[in-house]
């Protein structure tokens, strides 16, 4: 099994990446059996609408996970209720909207993708070992991909220790900035601290330098504009090895999309 995980799609210069920039990654890396997106930064860096999922998905995604930015549209919320294909962070507390794990079946293979959010410098929510370990019993299956969307390296590089052996992959997400760490540890799980951003890699994390600069220099709140100059695309390709589980290649994505 290939799966593609592209990182963070960052507004219109993100989608426009990812969506401009897949058949050549197809042609390049794939075939892939299925393509999971990290979306939460994908409507103008903050959450996430109907009509933007629906053409993220036309543009070739099978699975879309999130984090703490997938509340910031609030008509959005009642949509994790419906479509069993995006995905919230697991650990929110019970009676949250949406679902934080699924297993997807194409062309015969099956993926199970769980989404867990940090607690270090992030919102004070659940465990995510525990809830991992939970959604992991409930999945019960071989090729597992865990988006782990958090903050600290340390509580990454804890996770993918914890879980080496029981997933088949555990990426992080939520920086933004691509980390030159992957691998495959010894228990079989593919891992790499950051997969980056897909979107414009010329401000800062996706925003324009001239609207974010003023809250460092002054601390006064500041309305974020989307950088639109020097699109790129970055994710990995993970090879899943389909009898057991293990991961036998993890490889860094990071293209120009001019």
């Amino acid at each position: 099994m290939r799966v593609l995980f592209i990182g963070d799609v960052f507004g219109k210069p993100g989608r426009r990446a990812f969506a401009g920039k897949l058949p050549a990654l197809r042609s390049s890396e794939g075939p892939f059996d299925f393509v999971v997106i990290n979306c939460e930064n994908a409507a103008a860096g903050f959450g996430m609408t109907k009509s933007l999922m629906e053409e993220l998905f036309a543009a070739g995604a099978d699975v879309m996970t999130s984090g703490n930015h997938i509340w910031d549209k609030k008509e959005f919320v009642q949509v994790l209720d419906e479509e069993q294909r995006v995905l919230r962070p697991v650990n929110y507390p019970a009676g949250t909207p949406g679902r934080g794990f699924g297993l997807f079946t194409k062309n015969g293979l099956t993926l199970g993708v769980v989404n867990v959010q940090g607690r270090a410098f992030m919102p004070p929510i659940d465990c995510p070992f525990m809830a991992t370990e939970n959604a992991l019993n409930e999945l019960g299956a071989t090729a597992v991909l865990v988006d782990f969307h958090a903050e600290a390296t340390a509580e990454k590089v804890a996770m993918a220790r914890y879980f080496d052996g029981k997933v088949s992959a555990l990426v992080g997400t939520h920086t933004h900035i691509q980390t030159a760490d992957n691998a495959v540890l010894s228990g079989g799980t593919a891992f790499i601290t950051d997969v980056g951003m897909t979107g414009s890699h010329s401000g800062v994390i996706g925003m324009k330098y001239s609207s974010v600069i003023p809250k460092f220099l002054l601390g006064i709140p500041c309305r974020f504009e989307v950088e639109e100059s020097m699109p790129r695309i970055q994710g990995v390709v993970i090879d899943i090895d389909d009898e057991t589980g293990r991961a036998l290649d993890i490889r860094r994505v990071n293209m120009s999309a001019d």
